[in-house]
C-alpha cells in the first residue's frame, strides 16, 4: 500500500472517535446487531479518502483506533501513524455514495423495517404527505418521494452500479434488498438524522399498508 501523507493520523483518529460515538448510538437501538453495519466519514476529497469503522467488531464497543482508511474503490490506504484495520467489503459502496452524492458521511444499518419494506416494495417505497419527509430534505405535502430499492450483491462494483442507476439525487437513502439501509448527509449528525427519519418513514409505510 502507498502511504498518503495528505491525510494525517490526527485527522483519522478524530474521525474514528466520531464514528465510534455514532456507531454506539445505532447499536443501542438495535440497528447494528452483532458486528453488522458500518459508518464512514470523508477525510479527504482529492484524492477521495474515507475513514470507515473497522470490520468484524462490535459496533457498540469501538474506539477511535477501530477505523480503516479507504480510497475511492474501498481499497485500504495506509496512513502514517495509523495501525491498519480491516475495512468491510462494503467500504466500496460507501466510497461510491460519497463520490456520487458529495456526502461527507455515510451510514449503513441493518434496520429491520428497511429489510421488510424492501421485501414488500421491491420497485421502491413510495411516500407522500408525511411531515417527517422534511427530515430527509423533501416536502411534507404534495411531494412524491420514492426510497429506491436495489438488489443485493457481494460485488461492490456491481452494487455501486445498481445504486447509481436507481438513486434519486433528491433522496439521501437507498434500501439494499434483504440487507439493510444506506443513508448519507453533510456530516455524521446529519447522516444520523436522515437515517432515523427514513427508518421512521419506513415503519409508517409498513404500519399503514
Amino acid at each position: 500500500m502507498t502511504v498518503h501523507t495528505e491525510v494525517t493520523a490526527e485527522r483519522v483518529l478524530a474521525a474514528g472517535a466520531r464514528l465510534a460515538v455514532e456507531a454506539a448510538r445505532f447499536t443501542g437501538i438495535g440497528w447494528m446487531r452483532g458486528t453488522s453495519g458500518n459508518i464512514s466519514e470523508v477525510v479527504s476529497r482529492d484524492p477521495l479518502r474515507l475513514a470507515v469503522t473497522a470490520s468484524g467488531l462490535d459496533k457498540g464497543e469501538l474506539t477511535a483506533t477501530d477505523v480503516a482508511v479507504v480510497g475511492g474503490r474501498g481499497e485500504p490506504v495506509a496512513v502514517e501513524g495509523i495501525v491498519p484495520s480491516r475495512p468491510s467489503a462494503e467500504a466500496g459502496l460507501h466510497a461510491r455514495v460519497a463520490a456520487l452524492t458529495g456526502a461527507d458521511a455515510v451510514v449503513h444499518v441493518h434496520a429491520l423495517n428497511a429489510v421488510i419494506a424492501g421485501h414488500h416494495w421491491p420497485a421502491g417505497v413510495r411516500l407522500r404527505d408525511v411531515e417527517t419527509l422534511k427530515g430527509i430534505g423533501r416536502l411534507a405535502h404534495d411531494d412524491e418521494v420514492t426510497i429506491p430499492v436495489i438488489a443485493n450483491s457481494q460485488d461492490m462494483d456491481e452494487l455501486g452500479d445498481r445504486f447509481e442507476a436507481a438513486r434519486d439525487p433528491r433522496t439521501p437513502a437507498v434500501i439494499v434488498a434483504g440487507h439493510g439501509l444506506y443513508a448519507w448527509g453533510t456530516d455524521l449528525k446529519n447522516a444520523r438524522h436522515v437515517t432515523e427519519c427514513v427508518e421512521w418513514l419506513l415503519a409508517y409505510a409498513l404500519a399503514t399498508t
